[in-house]
């Protein structure tokens, strides 16, 4: 037996790990999310900037959420909007107590984080939950926050699947977005939280205040959410995550490949500034996955790494149809056996390209 072949065992071993790490952390979010919750007093901050296409729809869905009006507030912050975002926020909420609008003057730090901090500055209530403006909660996403924080997790996130459409670009974003929650929610699940998106994102004022808000996170201007993780990780703060039909927060995916290349360049920018154990979780994964994608190249050395390959493909086939289904999601087989094969080529492409493109929230 050659030490070649020998490290094509331990990869498919190490890749079969990582997999029923994957199943085992979904039963156990799913098991969670029939907790009683307690009814809690949330503030909702919404940072938005030129978001006059996207903003109506999610002021709708706001106002449109199963829970009590007088124990959540909105805060919108507009970051100096150079177009009708503003005004139509301000024609939106004149008949609601309950939301609130305020033009940034000041920030203590540039881009996002900035208007951000603005507004949990002006958050009256014990909880913060952020999302952006281009998003649609469902109804129960508050519900779902309160079941999380009732069991005295000091940060929460929730799934934020992309709207299905019919075009390439969309596709690839929605696997992406799938194999992103998968990783991201297991890694919470079991104790080595690195990851969240910013769409669903909730923590305590005590988490915040505890760990300076966003003063340790301005080495890049994204990272609003994986930076204040990585804090609030050195903090040893209890981290936990929710997948649950009805408390999703959906919105649409970019819709060509230069705004998509620009979008992962700026999330990937960020995982430079990930802790040492997060970037071999994921260093690892990575790698394995690579070194099986590429394995049928050793088939002149061992006719078996032509088996390791349809391991791969096949696992991965299977996974994706099991826990698709979680987060509105339907490709059929076709789809994501040639979708995988786009995503390991482009983990490749976007982490080179995060090293090449300027990195900015707002054009």
């Amino acid at each position: 037996m050659n030490i070649i072949f020998i490290l094509g065992l331990a990869l498919i071993v190490i890749f079969f790990y990582y997999n029923i790490r994957f199943i085992k952390a979904l039963e156990i979010i799913s098991e969670d999310n029939f907790v009683t919750a307690d009814l809690l007093k949330f503030s909702i901050v919404i940072a938005v900037k030129n978001e006059e296409k996207n903003i109506s729809p999610l002021i709708i869905s706001l106002k449109k959420l199963f829970y009590q009006k007088d124990f959540f507030e909105v805060i919108f912050v507009d970051d100096n909007s150079t177009d009708n975002t503003y005004q139509i926020i301000n024609d939106s909420i004149k008949e609601e107590d309950n939301i609130k609008l305020f033009k940034v003057v000041e920030k203590k730090y540039p881009g996002k984080k900035g208007s951000l901090a603005f507004g949990i500055e002006k958050a009256i209530n014990p909880y913060i939950i952020i999302t952006d403006g281009d998003c649609i909660p469902q109804k129960n996403w508050l519900i779902s926050f309160a079941t999380k924080f009732s069991q005295r997790y000091d940060v929460v996130f929730g799934a934020s699947p992309f709207i299905k459409g019919s075009s390439l670009i969309n596709r690839i974003s929605c696997f992406e977005n799938l194999r992103s929650t998968i990783l991201t929610f297991t890694a919470a699940t079991f104790g080595n939280a690195y990851s969240a998106t910013a769409r669903s994102f909730g923590f305590t004022k005590n988490i915040y205040n505890e760990i300076g808000g966003y003063k340790d996170t301005t080495e890049t201007l994204s990272g609003d959410d994986d930076l204040f993780l990585r804090q609030a990780v050195k903090s040893k703060a209890k981290i936990g995550c929710f997948i649950e039909t009805g408390s999703m927060v959906f919105t649409n995916s970019v819709s060509n490949f230069k705004e998509y290349l620009k979008q992962k360049a700026r999330h990937i920018s960020t995982s430079s500034y990930y802790l040492p154990k997060h970037k071999k979780f994921l260093g690892v994964w990575h790698l394995t996955n690579l070194l099986l994608f590429i394995s049928p190249i050793l088939i002149t050395v061992d006719t078996n790494f032509g088996i390791f390959f349809i391991i791969k493909i096949l696992t991965d086939t299977l996974i994706i149809k099991l826990i698709q289904r979680l987060i509105n999601y339907n490709l059929n087989f076709f789809e994501i056996f040639y979708l995988q094969i786009i995503y390991e080529m482009f983990v490749i492409i976007n982490f080179i390209n995060s090293k090449i493109l300027k990195i900015s929230w707002k054009d």
